[in-house]
């Protein structure tokens, strides 16, 4: 096992970072969303829906909508995204804001520790003798990393040791990625317990956080039996390759000469797995403190998020309290494996100044909600979609909230910035459309999770691809069957749940 500085320094940066081309993309397409927002003011006339309070939450009466004065001015618009921080809902922004600054400096830190490849490690090597068990836990832990901590970006070091953990076992690059990223991406989008995109929006909508759990947990267990029925499907089409092709060798009369490659390929693969259990299980009992330390922690914040479904107070609390375990998790387990504190320090500051591009996007897409709000437009921009999505099919409807989320992942990828654009929208058209806001939540974690693999505008997947030598058009070609039954599966699972009042 190479010591921790050794790794520092050879361990890919990661955290939360946005590369440049994504982010002043993004940038153009939120200044445009911005304008459009301004120009409408001058357009659409102003209206109000009649408000009431129920159970704690805000809800538009039905049928009550009335024409009123609108309009913002020029000085008010341009400084939209700062205003929107003393607007009413503000703390929700700057909640997120906090919380986000803390996730990154942490996964930062335990990125420069080398923890997280070294347990990716050390599962290999437990199972070297049981791939397909090896392929099943891996797929799974990364899908409980997305769903239950929000992982993604935080996931790309990773991604080479799972490839080569694939090839090691006779498989190919795309099984790497498939049990890595793929898998990561299914789990964040499931959103179980995903801060990022659940979490925020619920917030948003005046929900508990990370509560109508039960949906999301069936779609995790449904999109993980769909990942691992697909990823075994191909990687025993590459098995059954490989002995065909050693059998066709072996009749060819080449029998002495591939025993004589088969055995110093063996040598050479056991040589190379007495390197590596050498380097990996050498001495590694700080790395293996840190692991435990960071389990446990994070093991008791989960318990306390799924217990807060029946604990009211701790539903309050929620967005500090996952930052707080973060925090106590990350420190500790990097502390444990050896980091000095000053390093710590530096790596978290790292870490969490690469999140401030996310906070420009997040306080432009908040502003967009704010100008239309401030102009009076917002309340008709619902009444006339109202009217347009009520002459679709009882239920249907809650697929334009999947449809709206799919087309604006492809040119905002950043899950929370999205919630801050479509949520106040959405949130009160359900109202209106006769499903619920959790339904409304869960359609716009699908929209915004299970795309991310695809669209060649999200950045990760483009990394990930780079990192594991698979081009783009080869990743589509091989995982647009999975993404078809992702979506034949989602929109199902919506349906049943708007028939059966979820």
């Amino acid at each position: 096992m190479k010591n921790t500085s050794e790794t520092s320094a050879q361990a890919p940066s990661t955290g939360l970072n946005i590369s440049a081309k994504s982010f002043l993309a993004a940038i153009v397409i939120l200044l445009a969303l911005m304008i459009t927002a301004y120009v409408l003011t001058f357009v659409i006339p102003g209206g109000e829906y009649a408000r009431v309070e129920e159970n704690g939450q805000e809800l538009i009466v039905n049928g009550s909508y009335t024409p009123t004065e609108g309009g913002i001015s020029l000085v008010k618009w341009l400084l939209s995204p700062f205003l929107v921080l003393g607007a009413a809902g503000n703390m929700t922004i700057i909640a997120v804001i906090v919380f986000l600054l803390v996730i990154g400096g942490i996964f930062h830190s335990l990125d420069k520790s080398g923890l997280m490849n070294y347990m990716l490690e050390k599962i290999g090597h437990r199972f070297r003798n049981s791939k397909y068990q090896m392929l099943a836990l891996v797929s799974l832990f990364f899908m409980a990393m997305g769903a239950f901590v929000g992982s993604f970006e935080e996931c790309v070091p990773m991604i080479p040791l799972a490839v080569a953990l694939a090839i090691s076992m006779g498989w190919d690059a795309r099984i790497g990625m498939g049990m890595s990223l793929l898998a990561v991406g299914c789990g964040f989008a499931s959103g179980v317990c995903n801060p990022f995109t659940v979490g925020v929006a619920q917030e948003l909508v005046g929900l508990p956080m990370f509560s109508g759990m039960s949906l999301r947990l069936i779609s995790f267990v449904l999109i993980y039996g769909l990942l691992m029925g697909f990823l075994v499907y191909h990687a025993k089409k590459l098995d059954k390759a490989a002995a065909f092709s050693s059998a066709t060798t072996l009749a060819t009369g080449s029998a002495v000469d591939n025993k004589v490659s088969v055995s110093s390929a063996a040598s050479s693969a056991d040589s190379t797995s007495s390197t590596q259990d050498s380097s990996v299980f050498k001495s590694n009992a700080l790395l293996d403190k840190g692991l435990i330390v960071f389990a446990s922690i994070l093991g008791a914040g989960i318990l306390m998020i799924l217990c807060s479904a029946f604990v009211p107070f701790l539903q309050g609390i929620l967005m500090p309290l996952i930052a707080v375990i973060f925090l106590a998790a990350g420190v500790s387990s990097c502390l444990v494996c050896g980091m000095k504190k000053k390093e710590l320090g530096k790596n978290f500051i790292d870490g969490a100044t690469s999140i401030f591009p996310a906070v420009l996007l997040i306080l432009m897409a908040s502003s967009i909600k704010y100008t239309l709000a401030e102009a009076k437009i917002l309340d008709t921009i619902l009444y006339y979609l109202t009217g347009l999505i009520t002459e679709l099919p009882s239920g249907v409807s809650i697929l334009f909230v999947y449809l709206c989320t799919l087309v604006m992942n492809f040119f905002i990828p950043s899950g929370s910035a999205k919630a801050f654009l479509l949520m106040p929208l959405m949130a009160p058209l359900s109202d209106l459309c006769g499903f619920s806001r959790q339904l409304a939540v869960v359609a716009y974690a699908f929209g915004d999770g299970f795309s991310n693999l695809f669209y060649c505008t999200n950045p990760v997947l483009l990394i990930g691809l780079g990192l594991s030598g698979i081009s783009y058009g080869k990743w589509v070609k091989w995982s647009l069957p999975f993404q078809l039954m992702v979506l034949a599966v989602t929109c199902a699972m919506l349906l049943v749940g708007a028939a059966v009042g979820y």
